[in-house]
């Protein structure tokens, strides 16, 4: 085998080049990560910058073969309707030489085979570098072990983002506080008015946060019943306005303070792709194991910090954020075009410094062109 054989990925032209003594042998179209490049644990971002291919995987078996853990396990069919990203057919495994990218291997970033081969060409992946399976085969006999790789950041900027509040924004209810109604009407009660505190911007997030997550204690249960309700209290217009916002571009993300398991089935409805909220833990028996303490959105300024690493993986041509509490607004200098919605709650404060307000999201036209106006860019 070739032992100057070396790889490059583009991340902007969606394009894995290998070089032998620096000539141009093979190029292949890839898919990277939807979104966007990254190096955090669980962001499903591809890293960038100096790899080196620390294992090859697969050897010898059937093309489609699906791969779980690293293992075989079982055969993908060609238009087998799956709804998972699978593995397939050969496995790179790639190790990070630099101090940014160093945890590549406990991430599991590989560059492998796919069976959402239509997406090649455009970011989709979770993290890996995808290739059609055919690709990947011939591939994987040309790149030795040890071989030299490096993925290219982005520098086009592409696309635009809009960021959408889920609770009293996509859906009439506040989820924390539906989970408080499940404990009955006097731990309702209280939640509401640590909620409403927090929303108003009189207290901090942060501090309010603990506190109810501490009187609610929700188990499997509590959760199914309010994860359904955020779906039947949709409101109105919204499916709409996605379907709209999609039209003209934009990509929608759903940023929250709510729990991530409670918001997915909305999200699906919707037919949004991407939810950025708190995961939240449940024990095998459905009992209550905590929540991540440390996500952004716990906490005041964490959507504005979500909102910076969609920024900076994404490299978007165009950014805004719509909601209607105060940990939304506070977005305001991290995005190009800000949008206060008062459909569900108006709250004054956030009406007041919004510079744009919708009262319904059935005002899909006027957000269109509130969102494509560039002067509404703010400075």
């Amino acid at each position: 085998m070739n032992r100057s054989i070396s790889l490059e990925v583009s991340v902007d032209d969606q394009r894995l080049d290998v070089f032998e003594a620096q000539r141009l042998l093979r190029s292949y179209p890839v898919s990277t990560a939807a979104k966007g490049v990254g190096f955090g644990e669980g962001t499903f971002r591809t890293p960038v910058g100096r790899f080196r291919v620390m294992e090859k995987l697969g050897e010898g078996v059937p093309p489609g073969t699906v791969f779980r853990s690293r293992v075989p396990d079982g055969i993908w069919s060609p238009g087998a309707a799956v709804d998972d990203d699978l593995v397939l057919t050969r496995i790179i495994r790639l190790d990070g030489l630099d101090p940014e990218n160093a945890n590549t291997m406990e991430r599991c970033i590989y560059i492998h085979g796919t069976n959402r081969e239509e997406l090649i060409g455009s970011p989709a992946s979770h993290g890996c570098v995808r290739l059609r399976n055919e690709d990947m085969l011939e591939l994987f006999e040309l790149v030795p072990q040890g071989a030299e790789l490096f993925i290219h950041p982005p520098q086009r900027h592409r696309g635009k983002l809009i960021f959408l509040d889920c609770d009293s924004t996509l859906s009439a209810i506040e989820g924390i506080d539906e989970l408080a109604r499940v404990r009955g009407a006097e731990v309702y009660e209280e939640v509401v008015a640590l909620t409403n505190a927090a929303m108003n911007g009189e207290v901090p997030l942060d501090e309010v946060f603990a506190r109810r997550m501490a009187i609610i204690r929700p188990d499997q249960a509590a959760c199914d019943l309010v994860a359904a309700h955020y779906v039947a209290a949709l409101t109105p217009g919204a499916m709409e306005l996605v379907r709209e916002l999609k039209a003209h571009a934009w990509l929608p993300v759903i940023l929250s303070g709510g729990f991530a398991p409670l918001i997915a089935p909305l999200a699906r409805h919707l037919a949004i792709e991407h939810v950025e909220a708190v995961p939240l833990y449940l024990g095998a028996d459905g009992s209550y194991g905590g929540y991540a303490q440390s996500y952004p959105t716990t906490r005041s300024g964490g959507k504005n910090q979500v909102i910076r690493e969609w920024r900076q993986a994404m490299l978007p041509q165009r950014v805004a954020m719509m909601g209607d509490g105060m940990s939304d607004l506070e977005t305001k200098p991290d995005v190009d075009v800000f949008i206060g919605f008062g459909g569900v709650v108006a709250r004054p404060r956030v009406r007041l410094a919004a510079g744009h307000w919708l009262d319904s999201m059935t005002e899909v036209e006027s957000l269109i062109r509130i969102l494509d106006d560039d002067n509404s860019l703010y400075s």
